[in-house]
């Protein structure tokens, strides 16, 4: 049987973040690249950070996920040759990330020029932007933790880079 990336993107679409499970690795942007080659193929993928922890965990993922579907002729390539940036992350990607309760990046179009676009996020609760930056430092590299000073709850952003 032969496949379009089409094809292939779909059947990664089922492939979720180790962290945030709504969120597929295609709509995260971390499927960089699909080839193939007669029966063959080979998807790269650049992750959110240098040292991401589930790297490994992702790579294996994605092969089983061919295997499971009968593309058991696979490579899973990890590429740092082009660093993942938060624009990557798909509209559909986005709004998945809000439902879960994480703010998402903003589009920025890779002109981040001063810490307001990391300060005031907005908050997935209730859409205000009059939010507090409580720390850089979320539960991971990706993440910063955040209070809305409208709905007084406390969020998690996941930073523009």
């Amino acid at each position: 049987m032969s496949y379009t990336k089409e094809d292939i993107l779909l059947l990664l679409d089922e492939v979720k973040d180790p962290e945030i499970p709504v969120i597929s690795l295609v709509d995260l942007g971390v499927i960089t690249d699909i080839t193939i080659v007669g029966e063959h193929v080979s998807v790269t993928m650049t992750p959110t950070f240098l040292g991401c922890p589930a790297i490994d965990y992702m790579k294996n993922d994605i092969a089983d996920t061919l295997n499971k579907h009968g593309i058991t002729n696979n490579t899973v390539t990890v590429s740092l040759k082009d660093s993942w940036n938060s624009d990557k992350v798909t509209e559909k990607g986005r709004k998945a990330l809000k439902e879960f309760g994480l703010a998402p990046p903003p589009v920025h179009n890779n002109l981040i020029e001063d810490l307001d676009i990391i300060e005031h996020a907005e908050c997935p609760n209730c859409d205000s932007t009059n939010t507090t930056l409580k720390s850089p430092f979320g539960p991971t590299l990706c993440r910063s933790l955040h209070h809305c000073n409208n709905c007084g709850e406390a969020f998690e952003s996941f930073k523009p880079i």
